[in-house]
């Protein structure tokens, strides 16, 4: 018995992977849709952007006052405590970072609210919104250079350059009332103590004076061992307040809090010795001690007395002096909208999306041919309530 051999027909399942030349023909195959449609929206968004408004960005540069080495600095080096606690008042990182944040202040921003109307300019009816609508065309920056530029936008050429030059004239207002300079940290601290270190002597004086002076003062003689208590009483107040200072920005555990406290502590060892030796000497203890007193505050006037006229001929020398280096002027062409860049990118963008959607579309034909993928497809259209 012949036995006939019957081939088996082997069916191979049907790739599924997509070769290049097959994503070229659905390119060619829908070239036309492909090309006018991005043309035609490119065209469209290049139409709608001569409808907008034009905005224009005037800019201003400045250089902002500069920190000046003081004709006072080897004063008050000399001082030790006294120049340290006068330093510690004053130490700005970044001089150009802190005007701009006076620039950004709701100070500034409200007298510019006010004077140029920018709430009914800007159409917001609260003050809060009317400073973040004018941070948004107001920017602010500062470079290496040292140098600070501001950058107003606005629907009016004059307007956007008169905003802009008035920041710079808001900031010299603002700097006026504010002692942010070195020499004006250094003047308002010394005239301070200077105010209380007056009356403070006014009063020993009259105390002084109404001990009267007897023959066991005159024998006593306290004139050189009170005066150098009273001059090193004097070391220790400027370093107590140095250290009070000091606390202010520095914790316990830093070094120059530690190296501060520990020459206070020295200081007051030395005071504490020299008046224990005074008290045994003295002869007449009342008087004593109230010259002491007189001679105490009289040394500490002297000191801020003379530091107090430093710091004025430094502040009158320095001042917070503004040099604006390009003053801002009405722009002559429009910042806002570029037309040609909106063209270019809606166009782009939609070549893009039209490109996606023809693949999609060609990717759910071919599963549809697919028994088992159309199934699939038609129960998630189901699900969503679309039909197969």
């Amino acid at each position: 018995m012949n036995e006939t051999a019957v081939p088996k027909s082997s069916s191979k399942p049907a790739s599924n992977e997509v070769s290049l030349l097959d994503l070229l023909q659905i390119v060619a195959d829908n070239i036309k849709l492909l090309t006018v449609g991005p043309l035609a929206v490119g065209v469209t968004a290049l139409a709608i952007s001569f409808a907008i408004p034009p905005t224009y960005t005037a800019s201003t540069k400045f250089l902002p006052p500069q920190q000046q080495q003081s004709m006072a600095a080897g004063m008050l080096s000399s001082l030790g405590a006294l120049g340290g606690l006068a330093g510690a008042a004053a130490g700005l990182k970044n001089p150009a970072d802190q005007y701009v944040a006076y620039l950004k202040s709701d100070n500034v921003q409200d007298a510019l609210i006010e004077r140029f109307k920018l709430q009914q300019r800007y159409d917001e009816k609260y003050k809060v919104d009317t400073r973040k609508e004018l941070s948004k065309n107001a920017r602010i920056s500062s470079g290496k250079d040292g140098l600070i530029t501001v950058e107003v936008d606005d629907k009016e050429a004059q307007v956007s350059a008169d905003l802009a030059n008035a920041h710079v004239e808001e900031l010299r207002r603002l700097l006026g009332q504010l002692a942010v300079t070195e020499a004006q940290q250094r003047r308002l601290f010394f005239e301070k103590q200077l105010n209380q270190t007056q009356d403070k002597l006014t009063q020993a004086e009259q105390a002084l004076r109404s001990s009267g002076v007897d023959a066991s003062a005159l024998k006593s003689n306290p004139q050189a061992a009170v005066t150098a208590v009273a001059q090193l009483q004097a070391q220790v107040t400027a370093q107590e307040v140095k250290v009070a200072s000091l606390r202010g920005y520095l914790t316990e555990t830093a070094p120059d809090f530690k190296q501060a406290m520990t020459e206070l502590g020295a200081l007051r060892a030395q005071l504490n010795k020299l008046e224990n030796t005074n008290s045994k000497t003295s002869g007449d203890g009342d008087y004593t001690a109230r010259y002491r007193e007189f001679k105490y505050q009289e040394t500490l006037f002297e000191l801020f007395a003379k530091q107090y006229e430093l710091a004025k001929l430094d502040e009158a020398r320095e001042g917070a002096v503004i040099q604006v280096l390009d003053l801002a002027q009405a722009p002559e062409k429009k910042s806002k909208p570029k037309k040609a860049l909106i063209a270019v990118l809606a166009t782009l963008g939609s070549g893009f999306a039209l490109l996606l959607y023809v693949f999609i579309r060609q990717g759910l034909r071919n599963a549809k041919r697919s028994g088992e993928t159309a199934e699939k497809l038609a129960r998630i259209c189901r699900s969503f309530g679309f039909k197969a």
